[in-house]
């Protein structure tokens, strides 16, 4: 259960609404998810959030695709399981299957691993770019 009251569609005021609407749009869904009612205690904050996933997530060098999967991989770094679910699921309806998405956390695990490893000894970088 969340900490503090999450905004109903019902009861937001403008601007929340107009963004409500671009996010459930965007999404291509008939509800506004959780992540985004949160922030909407805070119209302010919720604007700008939105309007900075719709620029990294967007269009850019990187595909969707690869923008999601990094989202995963970030997401269970940080052990976010409502990212992760989300995330996930958006990786399955652009057809990523368990193997991939499997392979996907075994990559997470294998680094995570090794940055620690690499922390704990405080072995310093040879390779630089």
């Amino acid at each position: 259960m969340a900490n503090i009251k999450l905004i109903d569609e019902a009861e937001a005021i403008e601007p929340v609404v107009a963004i409500y609407n671009d996010i459930k749009k965007t999404f291509g869904m008939d509800f506004v998810p959780g992540l985004f009612r949160a922030m909407a205690n805070n119209p302010a904050y919720l604007e700008a959030s939105w309007n900075r996933y719709k620029v990294i997530m967007g269009a850019g060098k990187l595909d969707r695709k690869t923008k999601e999967m990094i989202a995963v991989a970030v997401s269970a770094t940080n052990g976010c399981e409502y990212c992760i679910n989300a995330h996930t699921t958006v990786l399955k309806k652009m057809g990523l299957g368990d193997a991939e998405i499997t392979e996907l956390m075994a990559v997470v695990d294998l680094f995570s691993g090794f940055n620690k490893l690499l922390d704990g000894l405080r072995v310093e970088s040879d390779i630089f770019p």
